[in-house]
């Protein structure tokens, strides 16, 4: 069983106003079966973190286009994305690229 995990999770560019404007969140993941990764995260923020809005941060089982998702400050396209095994604390940061007029 995978050991629970403390990671940073932080939101910007507007992205914070979904979670009651809060864009630093200190988290301990719960211990479970298969290794976490940012598909599972993704779960978790929903259920835990996200206050309003779903559909502006989740869009089937990834984050929405024009969400920049950075882990230990790289793209997480470098990392493979939703498939990035999170290990005790890392840093992901959700910036949003959308800007509302």
């Amino acid at each position: 069983m995978a050991a629970p995990l403390s990671v940073e999770v932080e939101f910007g560019g507007g992205a914070e106003l979904l979670f009651d404007g809060v864009k630093k969140h200190q988290v301990t993941l719960p211990r479970q079966e298969e290794p976490w990764d940012i598909r599972n995260l993704l779960v978790w923020i929903k259920k835990n973190l996200l206050k309003e809005r779903p559909e502006l941060f989740i869009q089937g089982d990834s984050v929405r286009p024009g969400i920049l998702v950075l882990i230990n400050d790289a793209d997480w396209e470098l990392l493979g994305e939703l498939d990035y095994q999170l290990q005790d604390q890392d840093s992901v940061l959700f910036i949003s690229t959308l800007h509302g007029g």
